[in-house]
């Protein structure tokens, strides 16, 4: 019975990264119809992702996190439930700064790459730099199906609307990495394989944190938090700085505020 839970959640997972995956693909496609963004939009819609990805940490990672850990407190299995989300939260927040660090990449807007220096073509570092960004939604949704079958009266609504969620904002985060590409001079098709293949990791971190949840559950509040923290990260890090580096504050922080309360109704309303 164990052996198949294990098996369903992570094919549950396993689909659910597809389907996010896919929207970042579609939102690259649409390269093949515009050749420019207006940048006014372009800030909107890192806003809105941004949102989204702020809204999913905490209503459908820390809560429940939270939630899990101090029922394991009260049991006297753990540490208080503060301790155990902000240890993995912050945990999150530290792979990601380290793997900023240390792996080559090189973002759409910049000039020069970033990391460890290498002879690598200048299309593989851009595509490095969004999947480290995506690594941290493929592996949210992987322990948020994985959550929804550890923690007594938790359904699968709260992890699809992660998933739905996360997928509705990898539409125009493919979009904002395929149309400037396509603006810097660079063939429509590479545009979108390059806006494309920055999805492709989501799947292997989805199965891979429904995998690592289902095996070793004591650490489901860690991973929950681990999962935010570096949402959160990205979002501090790189949506947020550049939805507001041309000046269109105002647009920015509408896309932020709509892109919170869609994920936050979606979770609340069918989590």
């Amino acid at each position: 019975m164990e052996w198949f839970l294990y098996q369903h959640v992570v094919i549950q997972a396993l689909v659910a990264t597809i389907f996010t995956y896919a929207m970042t693909a579609l939102g690259a496609a649409t390269v093949f119809f515009f050749k420019d963004i207006n940048r006014k939009v372009l800030d909107g819609m890192l806003g809105f992702a941004g949102g989204v990805m702020i809204a999913a940490s905490f209503f459908s990672l820390l809560g429940p996190a939270i939630e899990m850990a101090e029922n394991t407190y009260q049991a006297g299995k753990g540490p208080p439930a503060w301790a155990a989300a902000a240890i993995g939260f912050l945990a999150g927040g530290v792979f990601l700064r380290l793997s900023d660090g240390l792996l080559p990449h090189l973002h759409v807007e910049a000039s020069k790459p970033e990391g460890i220096k290498t002879n690598w073509s200048r299309s593989i570092l851009l595509v490095l730099a969004i999947t480290l960004h995506n690594i941290p939604e493929g592996l949210a949704v992987g322990v948020g199906f994985g959550a929804s079958s550890l923690i007594p009266g938790a359904g699968i609504a709260g992890a699809l609307s992660l998933a739905l969620g996360i997928g509705l904002q990898n539409f125009p985060e493919g979009a904002a990495v395929s149309i400037p590409l396509r603006r810097e001079g660079m063939g429509r098709l590479k545009s979108f394989w390059i806006g494309q293949a920055s999805g492709l990791v989501e799947p292997l971190a989805g199965v891979l944190g429904a995998a690592l949840i289902m095996t070793m559950q004591p650490v489901l509040p860690y991973a929950l938090s681990f999962a935010a923290g570096a949402m959160i990260f990205v979002v501090a890090e790189e949506l947020i700085p550049e939805a507001y580096a041309e000046g269109n504050d105002h647009i920015a922080t509408t896309g932020i505020m709509a892109g919170f309360a869609l994920m936050m109704a979606m979770d609340v309303g069918l989590g």
